[in-house]
């Protein structure tokens, strides 16, 4: 039997086949336009279905990524800063070093563009359908560290099954508190074991962690995790903060 239009659709609702729904009538019309065959037909809803499926879970895993913008490369302004190793970047954008379980360090001084190509790197593994966990990484830790015991293992859950996890602005607050680095070494730890991937931005060199960490014997046993599968970028040159402030000055004399 025949189903009516309206039937089709509640018949559609029930299997969940919104992305059919949404365009089911204009295929109709195209293939009666074009004089499509049924698998020419049938394969054009199908794709539409796959499209709304994969849209759905990108804007799904962007919403529970924690970032708070849809960053890319395209839209660096790679000529102002041309010390910005360049290659590297993008080598880290092709997302490999997730597929190999290995880590990212991105280190330079303030304004250099290492969280926008950390947002950048972590936008583009939520498009290829990786599950992202994205914190400014001292806020972060912090939160962890005084999560009362009852509800910890819940709070870090979603920080360890994460494919890419990334502390942004690590050190920013100079001291990390002692629970803290413990939360460091904990999530450090448990994706060293599983193979899962860390991206860490910070403004402080290697060498000075331990000062920041407060405890040798910790500070050694995190960088011997973080290193051992690890891609270490250096940041270097002019600030892109101090630019944009710059023509803000500039626009505001203009303006008066």
């Amino acid at each position: 039997m025949t189903m009516s239009m309206p039937e089709v659709e509640r018949a559609l609702r029930q299997l969940r086949l919104s992305g059919v729904r949404a365009t089911l009538e204009t295929r109709i019309l195209e293939s009666q336009a074009s004089n499509l065959n049924f698998l020419e037909t049938f394969s054009l809803i199908l794709q539409d279905e796959l499209d709304r499926r994969q849209s759905s879970l990108i804007d799904r895993l962007y919403r529970t990524s924690g970032l708070d913008e849809r960053t890319s490369l395209e839209e660096f302004d790679w000529g102002y800063n041309p010390q910005i190793p360049k290659r590297l970047c993008f080598e880290l954008h092709t997302l490999k070093f997730i597929n190999e379980g290995s880590n990212a360090i991105l280190i330079g001084p303030p304004g250099t563009g290492k969280s926008h190509v950390a947002k950048a790197i972590a936008y583009a593994a939520v498009r290829q359908g990786w599950r992202v966990a994205y914190g400014e990484a001292d806020e972060l830790l912090d939160r962890l560290a005084f999560t009362i015991n009852t509800e910890r293992r819940s709070a870090i859950k979603p920080y360890l099954d994460a494919d890419l996890l990334v502390l942004d602005d690590l050190f920013l607050a100079r001291q990390l508190p002692t629970q803290s680095a413990d939360s460091m070494q904990t999530l450090l730890h448990q994706r060293y074991k599983s193979r899962r991937s860390i991206l860490i931005t910070s403004n402080r060199i290697l060498e000075d962690w331990k000062t920041f960490i407060g405890d040798a014997a910790l500070t050694s046993a995190i960088l011997d995790r973080l290193l051992h599968r690890s891609v270490m970028v250096e940041f270097r040159g002019k600030s892109y903060r101090l630019k944009e402030a710059a023509a803000r000055l500039v626009m505001g004399s203009t303006k008066e």
